[in-house]
């Protein structure tokens, strides 16, 4: 990596730091008794050399009563181990609040995305990042920065105390660290590397698991189970190699740091040896200066680790910066509003591309307009545009030219909240949360009372299944809303977008799914939900749709037909003819 880009990640990861300013009074306080805590611990080499001085007789300290050295050593460590506490409690909840809040920006920016960034993207890769990425941020935070300060501390303080004890020793000792330096540096540059191949690995196999379940049944109706449990084993072996690749260079590393920091022990203890016999040191100094040395060792061997850890970090930070820069669409602060059009709707020259597909013209100069409270359909063959222009009345995407007006305003101009707030979409593929079908009714007003609740899903039909649960509107329905059949999981989406009561109502292939019986019910909840509002019916199956007021056939894009069903069914080799005689056939 470039100098430049190093200097940029740093730079990230201060960026996220940001994130702990809030607490910066507790990591302060944190910092002081982190000090307090290295001082104690050096104190202790110290006060041991006197001892050995006091037992030797050759002590010039005031102090020569050993079992008074004794008891004031442990005197130190008892102040070091309450330091101690007091550091970790400090430093942890700081870590813990700041991961808490960066979490919850994290997903508050995704949430607010838009649209094509969710398909160009993964969910198990996003899933990761929450989770995955901010453990590496944590494990810095937490334990990483407080080693670093530690570790600095008791350099400091280590050297100037053996600095003081023997110059002619320090220099000796001191001659080894360029090369441990050297190597730490370059082994963290080398760590990051891999560090972000494992974080990339584990994201997909997160990505396979997370596919996996959300098509358990289809899995499951192919017997495919061999065929998942092979991908994923083979996603957790490129985990496995990246991280013994990691684990055998941090193996080499950490060997080398000991071979070194021992080496330099046995150096310093020969050379203490020969200023013993000149008379330059006494025993008890060079005990000293043997455990300080391996204090700064340790230390400097520690960096190492850290570096590592900050490196992880970094890659981490990186991918996190990337998704709370990205530009949202929804403010969250506006996201409630009373914004009620009268629901009159118009296409004006609307050409579109999906972002992924730009070279696919999807729709191409519509043109159209709907009156308020008018019910209208679109029909056509598959993936001739009609859901594309429920998504962009809905403003999920952009337009390549051309505008989409409700009540003669520029929905371009509208705020997105406000615009979405006075729609509400019934999908084909019913979409409900794992929770309770109250809790699920209530998504379309979540300030909603039990009464009103309860008038929506009488509305939807749904009150009558709902009552002969055991636990009613309490009864907990699966993800997805598994343990209900299809009809049942549509009413309820109907009642949900009765609970809302918008101003325009979207219902995209409502019944395709359901037998009979079931679309009887759910047709008559949508006749109770499209009274009094702009409705558009995006069908397939034309007796659905024969009572709307205006008719749009849809075909590569364009609008080719238009008018009511009586009169569509008698043009002349006109395509909704043909498909209504197709239909007629099949049936």
């Amino acid at each position: 990596m470039s100098e430049k880009k190093q200097r940029k990640s740093f730079k990230e990861l201060l960026h996220i730091f940001e994130f702990a300013l809030e607490y910066k009074g507790t990591f302060a306080i944190g910092l002081v008794f982190l000090f307090l805590s290295s001082a104690t611990v050096l104190v202790f080499p110290f006060v041991t050399g006197k001892m050995v001085d006091a037992a030797t007789g050759e002590s010039d300290w005031w102090l020569k009563d050993i079992n008074i050295i004794a008891l004031g050593l442990i005197g130190i460590l008892l102040l070091q181990s309450i330091f101690s506490y007091l550091r970790v409690y400090l430093f942890s909840l700081v870590s813990e609040k700041t991961m808490a809040k960066i979490r919850t920006t994290l997903y508050n920016k995704l949430i607010t995305l838009h649209i094509p960034f969710f398909e160009e993207r993964r969910t198990g890769e996003l899933i990761s990042r929450i989770t995955s990425d901010t453990s590496q941020l944590q494990d810095v935070l937490s334990t990483g920065l407080a080693e670093f300060f530690r570790q600095i501390t008791t350099m400091i303080i280590g050297i100037t105390i053996i600095l003081v004890t023997s110059p002619k020793l320090t220099l000796v000792m001191l001659s080894t660290f360029p090369a441990l330096i050297i190597v730490a540096y370059f082994f963290g540059k080398f760590i990051k590397k891999l560090s972000k191949e494992t974080q990339d690995n584990l994201a997909n196999s997160n990505v396979i698991v997370e596919e996996t379940l959300h098509a358990i049944q289809i899995v499951k109706a192919y017997t495919n189970e061999w065929f998942e449990s092979k991908r994923y084993a083979k996603s957790q072996e490129d985990v496995v190699d990246i991280a013994m690749k990691t684990a055998k260079y941090r193996g080499a590393f950490i060997s080398f740091i000991i071979f070194g920091l021992f080496g330099a022990i046995v150096l310093v203890l020969w050379y203490g040896a020969q200023l013993i016999t000149e008379g330059e040191i006494t025993i008890g100094d060079l005990t000293s200066f043997l455990i300080y040395t391996t204090f700064i060792g340790g230390s400097i061997g520690g960096f190492g680790e850290i570096y590592s850890r900050i490196q992880k970090a970094l890659g981490a930070s990186e991918r996190i910066r990337e998704i709370i820069g990205e530009d949202h669409e929804v403010d969250l602060a506006t996201i409630r509003s009373s914004f009620k059009p009268k629901g009159k709707i118009q296409f004006d020259q609307v050409a579109f591309s999906y972002p992924s597909r730009k070279e696919t013209e999807v729709l191409k100069s519509i043109s159209l307009q709907i009156a308020p409270g008018q019910q209208v359909a679109f029909v056509g063959p598959s993936g001739s545009g009609k859901s594309t222009i429920a998504r962009l009345l809905l403003r999920f995407y952009h337009l390549a030219s051309g505008k989409i007006l409700i009540d003669d305003q520029n929905i371009e101009d509208i705020n997105i909240s406000d615009l979405r707030s006075a729609i509400s979409i019934v999908p084909q593929e019913v979409i409900l949360f794992g929770g309770t079908i109250k809790e699920n009714i209530a998504y379309g007003k979540p300030d909603a009372k039990n009464e009103e609740i309860r008038a929506a899903a009488e509305k939807a039909n749904a009150l009558e299944f709902i009552d002969q649960l055991s636990e009613g509107m309490k009864t907990i329905i699966g993800e997805k809303g598994i343990k209900l059949s299809g009809g049942q999981r549509q009413r309820i989406s109907i009642a949900r977008a009765i609970l809302k009561d918008p101003a325009i109502l979207v219902l995209d292939e409502a019944t395709s799914s359901l037998d009979a019986s079931s679309e009887k019910l759910v047709q008559e909840a949508l006749d109770n939900l499209m009274k009094g509002r702009t409705s558009i019916v995006i069908a397939h199956r034309l007796a659905t749709i024969k009572n709307a007021d205006k008719i749009f056939v849809i075909q590569d894009g364009t609008i080719v037909e238009q008018g009511l069903h009586s009169e569509l069914i008698n043009t002349n080799d006109g395509l909704y003819q043909r498909l209504s005689k197709l239909q007629f056939e099949l049936n």
